[in-house]
C-alpha cells in the first residue's frame, strides 16, 4: 500500500548549522527505498500521534538513503525536539512514503531558488538534480549568519565558484536580500521556488506577482491565516452518518480525533496537503495555503487541521 509507513535506521546524525541536525535514513531491513522527485517530504510518525514533514535533502537519484534536515524549534509543540533529543544511531523510526507538493518543473530554462533559514532544504534536492541534468539555476539563501546557514559548504562545492550561490547574512554583514531585484534581475522566462518564513514568503508574491503564475513556486512552513477554532458547528461524516459537534476552540481535526475518527494529518498547519477530505454538503470556511483559489471556490475539499465551516452542518467524506 502507498501509505503504509516505512521502517528505517538512523545511519547517521550530524550537526549541520547551529540548531539544526541532518538524520540520514535507511531501509530497516536493507534494500532500496521508494523513490523521490526533488522536493519532496517523508512524514515522520512519532510517539504521542504526532507526525511531522521534512523534506528531503539529497539526491533524489539515490535510491539507498534519505536525508531529512531538522531545525531545533523553540516554540514548537515538542516534534523537532524530540527528533534531536531521543533518535540514536541505529535507532529504527517510522516514515511514510516520500509524497511533493513543491516539485520542478520539467525543461525550464532557468530556475531561480530562494530560501530562508531552513526553508533551504527543499531547494537542496533541487540544485542537486538541476546540476545532474545540466540545466541553469541561481540560488539564493537567506540566514541570521553564516552559522545559521544550513549547507552552505556543500552548495559552495556545487557552485564551484561560478557565483550561483549568494548566501545573504542580514544580521552579521547586513547584505540582506533585496527580493525585488532578485526577481527583477531574472529572466523573463525563469521558474521561481521559494521556501522559507511567512514575511520572506510574503515578500516574495509581492515581488513576483506580474509574473505567470506558472513560473511562481511556494511551499510554506505555516499557513498565513490562524486556523479556525472558533466552532459552533456540526460535522456528519457520509459513510457511517455518524454526527459530531465541533466545540469552540476546537478544530475539526480535534474533533474527529476525539471521537477516535482515523484520519491522516502530518503538518497540521495547512500547507502539506496530507489531511485533504472531501465535503459533501456545506461552506468550508478555508484557512490553509494548500488549495488553489479556485479550488477553495469549488468548496469541493477542505483541510481538516485548519479550517472549519460557514454553514451550521459540514457533511464530510469520511
Amino acid at each position: 500500500m502507498p501509505d503504509q509507513p516505512l521502517n528505517v535506521r538512523l545511519r547517521q546524525i550530524r550537526q549541520e548549522a547551529q540548531d539544526v541536525v541532518s538524520l540520514e535514513l535507511v531501509a530497516a531491513q536493507g534494500g532500496p527505498l521508494p523513490a523521490f522527485s526533488a522536493g519532496a517530504h517523508i512524514d515522520f510518525l512519532l510517539p504521542g500521534e504526532r507526525v511531522r514533514s521534512y523534506s528531503l535533502v539529497n539526491d533524489a537519484a539515490e535510491t539507498h538513503r534519505y536525508v531529512v534536515a531538522v531545525l531545533r524549534e523553540r516554540d514548537g509543540k515538542g516534534g523537532s525536539t524530540w527528533l534531536h533529543d531521543h533518535p540514536r544511531v541505529g535507532d529504527v523510526l517510522q516514515v511514510r512514503p516520500p509524497v511533493n507538493d513543491f516539485p520542478l518543473s520539467a525543461d525550464t530554462a532557468m530556475s531561480v531558488l530562494i530560501g530562508g533559514g531552513i526553508g533551504v532544504t527543499p531547494l537542496m534536492s533541487m540544485v542537486r538534480q538541476l546540476e545532474r541534468e545540466g540545466r541553469a539555476w541561481r540560488l539564493h539563501l537567506a540566514a541570521r549568519s553564516r552559522q545559521h546557514a544550513v549547507f552552505v559548504d556543500e552548495l559552495a562545492a556545487l557552485d564551484a565558484g561560478r557565483g550561483l550561490l549568494t548566501l545573504h547574512c542580514g544580521a552579521e554583514d547586513q547584505t540582506r536580500m533585496d527580493m525585488a531585484r532578485v526577481v527583477a534581475d531574472a529572466p523573463a522566462d525563469a521558474h521561481f521556488y521559494c521556501c522559507g518564513p511567512a514575511r520572506m514568503i510574503d515578500a516574495f508574491l509581492d515581488a513576483s506577482a506580474a509574473r505567470p503564475a506558472a513560473q511562481v513556486h511556494i511551499e510554506r512552513f505555516a499557513a498565513a491565516n490562524e486556523a479556525a477554532t472558533a466552532g459552533g458547528f456540526e460535522l456528519v461524516l457520509q459513510r457511517s452518518g455518524q454526527r459530531i459537534p465541533v466545540a469552540p476552540g476546537k478544530t475539526i481535526l480535534d474533533a474527529l480525533l476525539d471521537k477516535g475518527v482515523q484520519v491522516q494529518y502530518a503538518c497540521s498547519a495547512g500547507v502539506c496537503g496530507t489531511c485533504m477530505t472531501g465535503v459533501i454538503e456545506g461552506e468550508p470556511d478555508h484557512r490553509d495555503e494548500y488549495l488553489t483559489d479556485e479550488e477553495r471556490a469549488d468548496n469541493r475539499h477542505i483541510m481538516i487541521c485548519c479550517s472549519g465551516s460557514k454553514s451550521p452542518t459540514l457533511v464530510l467524506d469520511l
